[in-house]
């Protein structure tokens, strides 16, 4: 059977608690008439706390607001409190029975010395600024880097692939890029949402290809405190969590195993997420962006990806052309790729001879944009503000480059080409009859003296 001394605190404990110089109560009833006051209230009131007791609150201070707290049933905290000269931060609270009938109230010290209350607010200040700051570090390290604007090029794949990234940021549906590395898949990523009405919340960047299998559920979902040995005993938001409001971009979504694809499909579905140990989903918002440069539909036909998967994040599809389809936009990228270096005092060159934009357009680019931007930054480092010739071009670039054609001659006249072959013609006949003159004219067909007038015109022997 519990005891019931701890229920019932004993009357010295409870008459030093309202004694307390950490507490200065002052306690009225309905009527607001003075029940209690404390010694150190009766101090700054400057008055008898015994010639008090029943006298209305008003007569002690004309100003109280323990009255109102009495008529309104609501409690007024961080009021400011000024009597003789002296400033106090007080709470007035109603005290209720268990009918829930207002039967009193009281007042009570929460700062005496305005010093330290100074002191609090600059400190909430102060973490106010810090919580500002990393919010904004935050949106920084999850915002959109690229937009359209930095999609060079105006071949017709480029172009296509512009309509369909316009499409699907006005959408909001899902979007699968697909194409070699190194065609900009990422870009399109962030421009996509940059274009889309999510512009102001986070995109969050989750690389399938890179983290570990048995670590994939709570990278994505998120844990709940001591959900596993080692887990943080704050727990941690997934990415679908840390996206919400925004963009979800799966990065190499073909890397994805299969029992993850399941998971990830409801989440799709269903958005919302449940964290690894939590028992509560969590409801989200967000846009799915994906990418991948394998063949997702060889993987289905081999069972390696859920064609339900495939379809929910294929609603929109975007191409990225690899660089040896869009040969004729090589120039402006190599040009944008070179203005992108003037960014410090390295001088950059400001021209591209024809000979390295030759070799330019005729490589086969298995590196794609990724690869140009190498072989330019190496180039443009040697060669400083001059202009970009095949010397500083890298020695296997040049080495591997296919040979150009020689340059095609003039045509000659048609006379002067008839001339040729009739000359040839005849010493061909000359040399078949051992320079038997009759015999050649009988096999050219033309009459023998004929034929000496024209050995004659062409000097032969």
């Amino acid at each position: 059977m519990a005891d019931d001394t701890w229920h019932h605190a004993p009357d010295h404990l409870l008459t030093a608690l309202m004694e307390s110089p950490h507490e200065s109560l002052i306690l009225v009833d309905a009527e607001s008439r003075i029940r209690f006051i404390s010694q150190s209230a009766a101090e700054f009131y400057q008055v008898d706390p015994q010639q008090t007791l029943g006298r209305h609150i008003h007569q002690v201070n004309p100003n109280s607001r323990l009255p109102e707290v009495l008529k309104t049933g609501k409690a007024e905290v961080g009021s400011m409190l000024r009597m003789a000269g002296k400033e106090r931060i007080i709470a007035r609270i109603p005290l209720r029975d268990e009918q829930d009938r207002i039967v009193g109230a009281f007042a009570k010290l929460v700062f005496w010395r305005l010093d330290r209350v100074r002191d609090l607010v600059r400190q909430t200040e102060v973490l106010e600024k810090k919580v500002s700051y990393y919010e904004k570090e935050l949106r920084n390290l999850y915002s959109s880097r690229y937009d359209l604007q930095l999609v060079v090029g105006e071949s017709p794949p480029i172009q296509q692939a512009r309509k369909v990234a316009t499409q699907a940021a006005q959408s909001d549906l899902g979007l699968l890029i697909t194409g070699e590395t190194g065609t900009g898949k990422d870009l399109f990523a962030h421009a996509v949402h940059r274009l889309g009405p999510r512009h102001d919340k986070p995109i969050v960047k989750v690389n399938c290809g890179a983290i570990p299998r048995e670590l994939f559920e709570s990278e994505l979902f998120g844990y709940q405190a001591g959900a596993f040995t080692g887990a943080s005993q704050r727990g941690k938001p997934g990415k679908f969590e840390l996206a919400n409001g925004g963009t979800i971009f799966l990065d190499e979504v073909g890397e994805l195993p299969l029992a993850m694809q399941v998971k990830l499909l409801r989440v799709i579905q269903e958005q919302e997420v449940e964290r690894l140990g939590g028992t509560k989903p969590l409801k989200l918002s967000f846009q799915v962006i994906a990418a991948t440069n394998r063949d997702l539909a060889a993987m289905m036909r081999a069972g390696q990806f859920r064609q339900d998967l495939f379809y929910r994040l294929n609603i929109f599809h975007l191409r990225t052309p690899a660089l040896r389809e869009i040969r004729a936009d090589i120039p402006r990228l190599a040009y944008h790729i070179l203005s992108g270096l003037r960014t410090g005092k390295r001088p950059v060159p400001a021209r591209i001879s024809p000979e390295v934009m030759h070799l330019l357009g005729s490589h086969d680019w298995p590196g794609n944009v990724r690869e140009l931007k190498n072989v330019l930054e190496r180039a443009a480092a040697i060669a400083g503000s001059g202009a970009l010739l095949t010397e500083h071009l890298p020695p296997d670039f040049v080495e591997t480059a296919p040979k150009s054609e020689a340059a095609p001659t003039a045509p000659r006249s048609l006379r002067a080409e008839m001339a040729s072959a009739e000359r040839r013609t005849i010493e061909q006949a000359l040399k078949y009859t051992g320079g038997n003159r009759t015999q050649a004219a009988e096999l050219l067909g033309i009459h023998r003296t004929g034929l000496h007038q024209k050995i004659k015109k062409y000097g032969l022997r």
